[in-house]
């Protein structure tokens, strides 16, 4: 059974066994079509395509949600049985961002009771990289019955995060690049900053420059400090909204720390409330030394 990640040779000994279930989750936020385009064209065998917007977010209301809110649970429910997961099931996610965008699906289905989901490491390049082929041929699933059972305790809302904040009884990590951060720089929300007391963690460093996730020695080191200051259960994760956060539950699972929580609406649901407070600037990391 793999729960966090899975190598390229891994992967080809167990893809075409009958229960293991293959996701391609490649989304370019900058043009919503790229991923479904790049799945039409070339995608691993017996892949089916789940799309960020459509598939792995609910309906957006303005003022009120962030960017990409969690579906309804039935309705997602839906989605997954249709795509042939059960409970049963060994499911792959891959994308072609390091996990960026998969990390949402495996997040999902860990919340939903789902512990047999590992994202494919390094993605579709490693796939590729290992002398592995890619098909256009599109097969339809055989429909089954997904049953969730929700982690309530995987998740926080904005305020869980308040109270957590005027307490000081939770440790509060931002997976967002750091200039972004300190708000220097914001290309997609309307408001720059982070939230108070929180802690710049990049999820982009989790990765090497190949895109592969860092040895499990490596990710304890980053992350240990942080999560057992105030321990797994009272530490959150957040980035834009609640996508790329998923990379450093990921990270922070595989090293074998436990499963810190998300705040799935993150920056775009935290702003919606004009009276809650921003920082700038403010306990970045600084000490790179062990990543």
């Amino acid at each position: 059974m793999y729960t966090t990640l899975i190598n390229a040779q891994d992967l080809s000994k167990i893809i075409n066994d009958s229960d293991t279930i293959i996701i391609d989750c490649r989304f370019n936020l900058n043009d919503t079509d790229a991923g479904r385009s790049a799945y039409a064209k070339a995608h691993l065998p017996k892949a089916r395509y789940a799309h960020l917007d459509d598939d792995l977010s609910g309906k957006i209301i303005d003022g009120t949600t962030g960017r990409h809110p969690l579906p309804n649970i039935d309705e997602f429910s839906e989605t997954l049985s249709n795509w042939g997961i059960d409970n049963s099931k060994q499911v792959v996610v891959y994308d072609d961002k390091g996990g960026a965008i998969a990390s949402r699906l495996w997040w999902m289905l860990q919340w939903l009771g789902h512990s047999k989901v590992a994202i494919l490491n390094g993605g579709v390049q490693a796939w590729e990289a290992n002398g592995f082929q890619l098909t256009n041929q599109i097969t339809s699933p055989t429909p089954s019955t997904f049953v969730p059972n929700p982690q309530s305790n995987m998740l926080v809302d904005a305020i869980l995060v308040e109270n957590a904040i005027e307490t000081n009884s939770h440790t509060i990590l931002d997976a967002r690049a750091a200039e972004r951060y300190r708000g220097e720089h914001e290309p997609i929300d309307p408001v720059a900053g982070h939230i108070p007391t929180a802690i710049s963690m990049p999820f982009m460093e989790n990765w090497t420059d190949e895109k592969l996730m860092l040895q499990k020695n490596v990710l304890h080191q980053r992350f240990e400090g942080l999560v057992q200051e105030k321990g797994i259960h009272k530490t959150i994760v957040y980035c834009g909204s609640g996508v790329t956060a998923c990379h450093n539950i990921l990270a922070i699972q595989h090293a074998g720390l436990g499963m810190a929580k998300l705040y799935a609406g993150s920056w775009s649901d935290w702003i919606t409330d004009v009276d809650r407070p921003l920082r700038f600037k403010s306990q970045e990391r600084s000490d790179k030394s062990e990543l």
